[in-house]
């Protein structure tokens, strides 16, 4: 497997595999319009790290947006010492292959590059899989940052970095 940064062939296969992703985890329906986010991959790349994990072959197993700092996709970081993630997607063919695991480190070491101090997100309470890839990495939950955007509940963790 490899990661490395999505390439603009590949951006509409990345934003429906998250956007697949997503709904396979439960996005509510009244969450609709946020399905037109998570498919423009193009701008995320713009923005941000659109990272990818490719097996031998090319075929797209997953996919995550590292958030810089001063990035505008960055959701809850603060100045230039936090970076973040968003949107990590694994597709059913990388499921139970260490992919999400594999685009987690390739984030901590882009904020650690980056140095930064911290590294955060935000997740979805149904999400419960991806909050324990989180924990077992060292992520803590930062409840007091906890928030609703589109009245959609969101949860907080943070990797301490330094």
């Amino acid at each position: 497997m490899q990661i490395r940064q999505a390439r603009p062939a590949e951006y509409a296969a990345v934003g429906e595999l998250t956007a697949q992703a997503y709904l396979h985890d439960g996005l509510p329906d009244w969450a609709a319009p946020y399905l037109a986010e998570l498919r423009d991959a193009a701008a995320r790349a713009a923005a941000a790290d659109l990272l990818v994990a490719v097996d031998a072959g090319g075929t797209l197993l997953g996919t995550v947006t590292f958030t810089p700092p001063g990035s505008r996709y960055g959701e809850i970081t603060d100045g230039p010492a936090e970076a973040g993630f968003r949107m990590l997607a694994v597709a059913a063919a990388g499921q139970r292959r260490g992919v999400g695991t594999a685009l987690v480190l390739a984030c901590i070491d882009r904020a650690r590059a980056a140095g930064c101090a911290r590294l955060r997100l935000s997740t979805a309470p149904r999400m419960a899989a991806a909050q324990r890839l989180y924990e077992r990495l060292g992520f803590v939950r930062t409840p007091e940052l906890d928030w609703a955007p589109s009245s959609v509940a969101l949860l907080t963790y943070v990797l301490e970095l330094a």
